[in-house]
């Protein structure tokens, strides 16, 4: 019987060590002293791993330092909404108000993914509500990703309803943009101004008409404007209004002054839509960048077939002498108004 125990106690601890030198063995690439790069840093932060993230952080990393994608770790934790993470890099220093190359907060980054919980956490450390005189800010980004609870806490916070992005964008245009009805009809009774255009003259109304919602259309703006606007050319529609050069040469007026077509239109929409696709790339959201890629492809197709459509007519001629048919001569005959000639 002792002999049994013995044999018993033996394998035990022969079991136990060999789970001590296997844990020791897993554990060094996980509790590295050596600082990472930006990938790596990464990685640990997608992973939510805080004893390797406290360990390079006791080992001298900078809490501000930039990971590979998004921008500060502190950014990373609240595009996830990873709150202990949040709570471990701003006890060790990081700047909850830090921008990145885009000038984006954490508040922004999880605004814009809708993570309230993380949203309130920042707001209570100090995190700056507002980004400042035409600049994005965090109420753009949850209106534009469709957050209404994250936005109505921003709100709350005193972030200013008639903020305007770089290009001088409302709030409520970015939910017009977006389709966002339910939001719009909340941010007007929070008293949002319906009359802000941005430095393209766009406003909520314009962008209302250019992405075909009437139902939004008739809520930013009172039923005489409605019917003004609706009754106006669809051509003119969203066209905007770029600032022009103090000198034009007299070739350029005409260029300057002709009437917006389809085509015109759509190319505006396109621009747009791949600055927007440049954010999205810019943050790593891949999937949305597919979805971004393949509208732009069909509005591109779309411009190709209005193309067509405006060009003038021509005709093809070809002309021979009787006295020598092999010499021909082809020209092609446009007409000056778009009618055949």
């Amino acid at each position: 019987m002792m002999r049994y125990f013995i044999s018993v106690r033996r394998a035990w601890c022969l079991g136990l060590c060999m789970l001590f030198l296997g844990t020791a063995q897993a554990q060094p690439w996980r509790l590295s002293s050596e600082l990472p790069d930006a990938a790596a840093y990464g990685v640990n932060l997608e992973m939510s791993d805080l004893s390797q993230v406290r360990a390079w952080l006791d080992a001298g990393l900078d809490p501000d330092f930039l990971a590979d994608r998004i921008g500060t770790g502190l950014m990373f934790a609240a595009w996830f909404g990873d709150i202990p993470m949040m709570e471990l890099l701003v006890a060790r220093g990081a700047d909850v108000n830090k921008v990145n190359a885009l000038g984006e907060s954490a508040l922004m980054h999880a605004a814009w993914r809708g993570k309230l919980a993380a949203v309130r956490w920042l707001l209570a450390k100090g995190a700056r509500v507002d980004s400042g005189p035409m600049r994005w800010s965090a109420l753009h980004y949850a209106v534009f990703a469709g957050h209404w609870e994250v936005a109505n806490q921003l709100l709350l916070s005193g972030a200013d309803i008639n903020a305007r992005s770089t290009n001088g964008s409302s709030v409520l245009m970015m939910a017009v943009y977006e389709g966002h009805e339910p939001i719009v009809r909340r941010l007007l009774a929070r008293g949002a101004d319906t009359g802000i255009r941005n430095d393209r003259g766009d406003g909520a109304l314009e962008w209302a008409f250019k992405f075909q919602r009437l139902g939004i259309a008739r809520l930013v703006a009172d039923p005489s404007e409605f019917s003004l606007a609706a009754n106006r050319p669809k051509a003119g529609w969203g066209r905007p209004q770029r600032s022009q050069a103090a000198e034009k040469t007299p070739a350029e007026e005409p260029a300057a002054t002709a009437q917006a077509t389809p085509a015109d239109e759509l190319a505006d929409k396109i621009r747009e839509l791949d600055s927007l696709r440049d954010t999205l790339a810019s943050r790593g959201l891949t999937e949305s960048v597919k979805k971004m890629d393949t509208r732009i492809a069909t509005l591109r197709a779309q411009r190709a077939r209005a193309d067509r459509e405006h060009t003038p007519a021509a005709v093809l001629e070809i002309s021979a002498s009787r006295a020598s048919p092999e010499d021909q001569r082809m020209r092609i005959i446009f007409g000056t108004d778009g009618a055949p000639p």
